[in-house]
């Protein structure tokens, strides 16, 4: 801070009251002597001087002086006042012609007056090496020169070294130093955070007798906040006699906010109100910090409407603080009417409205204000770009993220460490590894931050290998390696399902003491994305302190790994841990009640969300949707979508599935017919899920013109599943050698689904011709999946080539593959029943065959039925195939649905892992006629609503 003669009255605060605060107070002790070198005055030169001093600008002063007797040169105190002038309006180029009026006169070589007063207003300008230069050539020099000098350094955020060093060459000139002296030094210590030497130069204010100066103690204050020691600050505060100067409260407030306590700043500023102190615009400036940390919206209204009935408009930087703290308490349209009442307005004004619409996730609003500020005249800083670059991250929008990324190029802003962070993440959100990769290898200098940046970007681009390269080389440059980043690479590590590494990345948090509940959560889901359950287990049973993450991630964790009844029995563990389950974990346990298609537990967790007041969580809603659906309840499906008054793309898509996987095709185009009229676009999932629902309704012309729709209305490029999804409707349709044409003509190699979808054409129409080329082909593509030996071995038993039958099996047998036993399960009660085909583990068994007998004699007697045993895909006679089909485990599941509830309209509902056969399907139809039940059958395929003698499926699946 200058000496008090060099300061201009336009730069000190404003009170609440309207009238001038003082830019330095002293203590009531002792003053500081103001200066006694000024020369003695005659009556004109005062005149003089107060004429240039008038309310005008410099352009006025300068006139002023040109009016005066060419004759005569100015005197000092003209010079002075004009120099004051240029430093109070940052006017470099009118002093350096002061500067040289100066030299011409003569008067700088005995003066150091004004060689004084021209090194303050170099420094007030930013020209600090003027400032030296000037310093360096002068003969003479008092403490006030040495303290104009001072004052550039600690001023200039760059140079706070240069101030130290200039205290050491002071001391050594045997210059005494005095409290201004100290206060700029104090100032640099603070700005470089060296305590030891600031601690020194409160020894030497003590010695020198300058601590009973307010100004000095304010000083010392701040010089200890900014160091990180509050309570030593607190303490010189305290230690004050009298608190009736606004500064040193100031000092105190600003030391709380510094340091993030905010709470106390509040205390120290109603004990200021309570001592009658009056408020100025410093206080506000850092009151207003506090109420937008603390969300205390009330509080800052409060001080707005103060300055408001000061009749006066708040300074720029007050303004700035009440657009911050309206933004901060989500109030975005106070803080644009603060912005747009303001006279003047500088980067810091700009900046804060767009920090706060970025705050308050207002993306697009960002983007429009940072358009607005360039088209305004005022050029974007760093501040700027970060905020945008981050908002089109959040909006995926990666072409004018490039443009952001252009304009930062152009005005040299892409080299900042900075926004070269900012820029790798907002390409990862975009999914643009390669864009991320670009700054990344051009950024002069990268932290921890720029590697984690990198390594998530290649990860969200799903390209681990290049994930795992980057966090080897973050470790060979030395790289600080924290928690996040860690994250990242674990993610890499799941993500391309390696054990070993995730285990390494395990022992190394462990070996460096790194383990906290973040990294902990984060383990156990690695693991389970491995398929290490037990190894997520061990490391959820070890979690000291577990949170609702942890225990969401252990859910998630059984759930992925087919581990379901586990899943949801953690679910009833998690409910009784004390700790509110959110959203987020009930979305995972309905994946495992939709997977078992329990749909009383279903019913449960429904009722949960319902009282945990979920029912708005756009993803809860979904897998409830989802979860109906795939227990088989399509009308409840219907009823939750009903009730969604903005529905997303994903509601609409998981709808249309849901109709699908019933064989509702119709329903199902005409929701995408509903969904295209709003405005809503489907994407690559969303055609899939019609496509599914016209393979599963026998509506294979329809489909195709969804394909045809995908391509050339909305330029989606089919996906692997898409071609799959199409191969199977025309082959359920009968059309097996127009799907195999299509396959012909398939712009990419077929997958091993493709083929998959062929056979079971094959199958069904008794094609083995191209069954067996499509065999051929899905065995070269997958010869470790035992099912796809199943599928070839069948289609040739269906047409009765046994030789090759045996040739398939014995294959599959020197593999050691087996295949996948047949489960069918029944819930009834809070009980899951399940059944393997000739199952008699279950208590209930004799029972059960003995009812399944009786009602299969009824079916023969009264419909007719006689077993097929053309799905018994075996080398047997017919009697013992008929034996076999009659041992079926979706028959004994739907016989102890018969046995143990009773005919009062509740459906049976039973579950199948593997495609219902032909003869089961024919049974089943006949029970629901025989006992007038409705039978909801699930297969790995679809859904069957079996209800008086007919399907759902039209006998088509």
């Amino acid at each position: 801070m200058p000496p008090a003669f060099l300061t201009h009255p336009q730069t000190q605060p404003r009170s609440f009251s309207g009238k001038p605060g003082l830019a330095i107070v002293l203590g009531p002790r002792k003053r500081t002597p103001k200066p006694t070198f000024l020369p003695s005055r005659s009556n004109d030169q005062a005149r003089s001087a107060h004429a240039l001093r008038q309310p005008g600008s410099l352009e006025k002063a300068f006139e002023g002086l040109s009016q005066q007797n060419p004759h005569a040169m100015p005197s000092q105190e003209n010079f002075a006042t004009v120099l004051e002038l240029c430093a109070s309006e940052r006017a470099l180029s009118q002093g350096h012609q002061i500067h040289g009026r100066i030299l011409t006169s003569g008067l700088l070589s005995y003066n150091d007056f004004l060689g004084t007063k021209l090194l303050f207003m170099y420094g007030k300008c930013g020209c600090v090496s003027s400032a030296r230069q000037l310093f360096d050539e002068m003969p003479h020099r008092s403490i006030f020169t040495w303290n104009a000098l001072m004052g550039a350094y600690s001023s200039s955020e760059a140079q706070q070294h240069e101030a130290l060093e200039l205290y050491e060459a002071l001391r050594a000139a045997g210059v005494s130093p005095d409290a201004y002296t100290l206060v700029s030094l104090m100032k640099s210590c603070a700005a470089v955070g060296d305590l030891q030497c600031g601690s020194e130069t409160h020894g030497l204010a003590i010695k020198c007798g300058h601590v009973s100066s307010a100004f000095v103690v304010n000083s010392l204050v701040t010089m200890y906040a900014k160091c990180g020691h509050f309570e030593l600050a607190r303490r010189l505060f305290e230690w004050l006699p009298e608190k009736e100067d606004v500064v040193s409260w100031n000092s105190v407030i600003s030391a709380c906010v510094q340091n993030e306590r905010w709470t106390e700043a509040l205390t120290f500023f109603r004990e200021m109100q309570e001592a009658g102190v009056e408020v100025n615009s410093y206080t506000a400036v850092g009151i207003l910090q506090a109420c937008a940390e603390l969300f205390l919206l009330k509080l800052g209204r409060g001080l707005h409407a103060s300055l408001l009935k000061c009749g006066q408009k708040a300074e720029i930087f007050v303004a700035n603080a009440l657009v911050v703290m309206y933004a901060r308490c989500g109030q975005m349209d106070h803080s644009v009417q603060v912005f747009q009442e303001m006279g003047q307005k500088d980067n810091v004004s700009w900046n804060s409205v767009l920090s706060g619409y970025m705050q308050n996730r207002q993306y697009d609003e960002v983007i429009h204000f940072f358009l607005r500020m360039r088209d305004a005249g005022c050029r974007p800083d760093k501040v700027a770009v970060i905020n945008a670059a981050s908002s089109l991250g959040q909006l995926r929008n990666l072409s004018r993220g490039r443009e952001i990324h252009a304009y930062a190029v152009r005005h040299a802003l892409h080299g900042d460490l900075q926004v070269g962070n900012t820029l790798i993440d907002m390409y990862s959100r975009c999914s643009s590894a390669e864009h991320a990769r670009r700054v990344f290898d051009a950024m002069p200098d990268k932290d921890h931050i720029s590697w984690t940046a990198m390594i998530v970007a290649y990860v969200q681009s799903f390209r681990y290998s290049e994930a795992m390269g980057s966090f080897k080389n973050a470790l060979a440059a030395g790289t600080k390696i924290d928690a996040v980043m860690l994250v990242a690479v674990l993610r890499a590590f799941s993500g391309h399902s390696c054990t070993s590494q995730v285990k390494e990345i395990h022992s190394y948090v462990t070996r460096h003491g790194l383990s906290d509940l973040f990294l902990e959560n984060m383990l156990i889901d690695a693991y389970g994305e491995c398929g290490e359950s037990g190894y997520a287990a061990s490391v959820f049973e070890r979690v000291e302190s577990k949170d609702v993450i942890s225990w969401t991630s252990m859910i998630n964790a059984f759930a992925h790994n087919g581990l379901l009844l586990e899943a949801i029995s953690l679910l009833y563990h998690f409910k009784g841990s004390g700790l509110q389950i959110d959203a987020a974990a009930l979305v995972s346990v309905l994946g495992a009640v939709a997977e078992l298609s329990i749909l009383r537990k279903g019913k449960e967790i429904h009722g949960l969300a319902i009282r945990r007041g979920f029912t708005a969580d756009t993803s809860l809603v979904n897998s409830l949707v989802d979860m109906y659906a795939r227990c088989g309840d399509v009308e409840a499906c219907h009823n939750l979508f009903d009730r969604v008054e903005s529905k997303d793309l994903v509601l609409w898509t998981t709808i249309i599935d849901a109709n699908g996987m019933h064989g509702r095709g119709a329903e199902a185009m005409a929701l995408f017919e509903e969904m295209q009229k709003t405005g809503t676009l489907p994407d690559h999932i969303c055609f899939l899920a019609l496509l599914y629902a016209c393979s599963h309704s026998g509506l294979p012309d329809e489909g195709m013109d969804y394909l045809e729709m995908m391509q050339n209305g909305y330029e989606l490029v089919p996906w692997p599943e898409h071609y799959a999804c199409v191969v199977d409707m025309l082959s359920r349709s009968g059309r097996v050698d127009e799907a195999y044409e299509f396959i012909a003509g398939m712009p990419a190699a077929p997958t091993a689904p493709v083929w998959c979808a062929l056979i079971g054409g094959c199958r069904v129409y008794s094609n083995s011709e191209v069954g067996r080329v499509a065999a051929q082909r899905l065995l070269e593509l997958e010869p470790q999946n035992p099912g796809n030996y199943v599928l070839a071995s069948n289609v040739f038993a269906a047409a009765g080539r046994w030789a090759e039958v045996d040739e398939i099996r014995g294959k599959m047998k020197a593999k050691g593959l087996k295949k996948i036993p047949a489960c069918s399960w029944i819930e009834m009660g809070n009980v899951v029943h399940s059944f393997v085909a000739g199952d008699e583990a279950h208590p209930a068994s004799a029972v059960i065959y003995s009812e399944l007998a009786e009602i299969t004699g009824e079916l023969e007697q009264k419909f007719g039925y006689k077993p097929d045993t053309r799905f018994v895909l075996h080398d047997l006679g017919d009697d013992e195939k008929a034996e076999l089909l009659g041992r079926h485990s979706e028959r004994l599941a739907i016989t102890l649905g018969l046995i143990g509830t009773s005919g009062g309209g509740a459906p049976i509902r039973v579950n199948k892992n593997l495609r219902v056969c032909g003869d089961c399907h024919e049974f089943t139809k006949l029970v629901s006629k025989l006992f007038q039940r409705e039978v909801i059958l699930r297969d790995a395929n679809r859904f069957h609503r079996f209800r008086d003698g007919s399907c759902s499926c039209g006998d088509f699946w």
